[in-house]
Formats: C-alpha cells, structure tokens, sequence
C-alpha cells in the first residue's frame, strides 16, 4: 500500500484512540485528539497520567479501552511507541499513526512484523484531517 492508502485504511473505522493524548491545549497531543472531536469522530484519550482530555475519560493504557479501536495516534516519545506498537498488535489493532517525533529506525520492520498498517515519517493527522484552534 502506499501512503494514501494506508490513510484511507486508518480514516475507514472507528473509533480511534490518541496515546499521549495531553491536557495541555499547546501540546500536539491535545491538538491530535481535537481534531478527531472536531470532526466527529469518536475518539478516547490515553493518558497514564490524566483523568480526563478536553472533558472525556482518560484510559491509563489501550488495554484499558472500554471497546478496541480501529486505530491509534500516537503522539509519545519513542521509547514509549516502541511499547505501544506491541500492545496495539496484541490487542487485535490494526492500524497505528505516528505522529511527528515519535518514530524511531526499525519501528517500520517491527510493524510489518505484527501485522500493523503502520503510517510513519509521512504527513500529520492534524494536515490530513484539517484541524483548526
């Protein structure tokens, strides 16, 4: 698949999760789960460290996601992603975003690997979807 398909494939289900999903309205993160709420579409925040996200239920982990998503955004420091990628595998997603700085050399092999349509070192959610503040 090429990018555009694998945008497509990730934009075709719901709901989607966003980990690093941030209170801070300044942080991409909270710009990324925004973008969902502003288009409708349903969306969980992931944040160890939050009880809520722009007024929603904060999930400490995917695992904790009252249903599995279609998706996820993420929006970690590497170290974190690398952990992220495993338990989206185990969790039956199938489809990962990372956004910006949260790539690391090798993530792309270890998708492939699990089985992920993983979408890395390409556009922004934030561009593809249209976000606004």
């Amino acid at each position: 698949m090429n990018v555009n398909q694998q945008i497509e494939a990730f934009l075709a289900g719901e709901p989607h999760a966003v980990v690093g999903a941030s209170r801070d309205r300044s942080k991409y993160g909270n710009k990324v789960f925004r973008a969902y709420q502003q288009h409708q579409r349903p969306v969980y925040p992931v944040n160890p460290h939050a009880d809520s996200v722009e007024g929603e239920t904060a999930y400490a982990d995917l695992a904790s996601l009252p249903e599995t998503v279609h998706g996820v955004s993420v929006i970690t420091p590497p170290a974190v992603t690398w952990k992220i990628l495993e338990q989206a595998a185990a969790l039956g997603v199938k489809h990962v975003w990372l956004q910006p700085g949260a790539e690391a050399a090798g993530m792309t092999q270890r998708a492939e690997e699990l089985g992920l349509n993983l979408i890395s070192g390409g556009p922004c959610l934030l561009v593809v979807i249209g976000y606004h503040e």
